[in-house]
Formats: C-alpha cells, sequence, structure tokens
C-alpha cells in the first residue's frame, strides 16, 4: 500500500513522525508537502493528497493541519475522497469499515503524538466491510455525480 502524507505548518511535526511510522511499517509513502514550519495553507496540500489518491498514485491519504477541520473540508471537495476528520481509534476504524474513507484527517494539535500513531495504525489496517455500507455508499456516490440543480429535489 502506498500512503500520500500532506500537512499545512501545524501538522509539520506530526507528519514527520508519521512518514517514520509509516515507513517502519512497511508502506510506500510520498511526502505531498509542506516541507517545513513556514505558514502554509492547508488547501493546497489537501488538494494534493486528495489528487494523488483519485488518480491511483496513492492507495490511501492522510492530511494533519491544527484541528484537521480545514484538511478534511477541502479534501472532500475532491470528486471520489472520502476525507474523514478522527479523534480516536474507533472513529478511524469505522471510517474504514463503514465509510470506506481513503482519507485520513488529523488535527496536530488536537491529538498527541501516540494516539495519532495508534489511529493512523487502525485506519491503515482496517478493510472496508462492504455488505449494507457498500449499498450506502453506491448512494453518495449518485449525489456526488448529480449537479448542483440535480440535488435539489
Amino acid at each position: 500500500m502506498r500512503i500520500a502524507l500532506g500537512c499545512d505548518h501545524c501538522g509539520f511535526g506530526l507528519k514527520q513522525v508519521l512518514i517514520k511510522l509509516v515507513s517502519e511499517a512497511g508502506y510506500g509513502y510520498e511526502d505531498a508537502g509542506c516541507y517545513d514550519t513556514s505558514p502554509a495553507d492547508y488547501p493546497d496540500f489537501a488538494q494534493r493528497v486528495a489528487e494523488m489518491v483519485v488518480a491511483g498514485k496513492a492507495d490511501r491519504g492522510i492530511l494533519i493541519c491544527s484541528t484537521g477541520m480545514g484538511m478534511s473540508i477541502a479534501a472532500n471537495k475532491v470528486k471520489g475522497i472520502r476525507a474523514a476528520l478522527c479523534h480516536d481509534i474507533f472513529t478511524a476504524r469505522l471510517a474504514r469499515q463503514h465509510n470506506d474513507a481513503n482519507v485520513l484527517c488529523l488535527g496536530a494539535n488536537v491529538v498527541g503524538q501516540g494516539l495519532a500513531e495508534e489511529i493512523v495504525k487502525a485506519f491503515l489496517a482496517t478493510e472496508f466491510e462492504g455488505g449494507r455500507h457498500a449499498h450506502r455508499l453506491g448512494k453518495v456516490k449518485v449525489m456526488e455525480s448529480k449537479g448542483k440543480e440535480d440535488n435539489k429535489d
């Protein structure tokens, strides 16, 4: 599995820790930036990682900003992305099992390093269950494919 990781300046330190974790776990990875703690705009990195996942250059993505909210909002604007903001192991597992989330968003100022590492491990190790959840995701894909005018019903 190949993982794309991206962050803004607030998430830079945690991203470095998670790159080491991902690498030591045997996953391939792509560091999509940012590359230091200089002020950086989270939408740029959310888009970069999301597009890598949609294009098949990465199987999953991990995005980190201060709260994870900005990254989640921005990444979910890219068609085909199911970005989940997770603050605990339980939601990371269910994001994969029930929602087939393909991007994990974390808040560097919300979760500590140890918890972030456990969240990432759970997210990467958990498979999508399919079944009734696949049917529901099908409905989400229909919503995504409709234009704004089509969603007024």
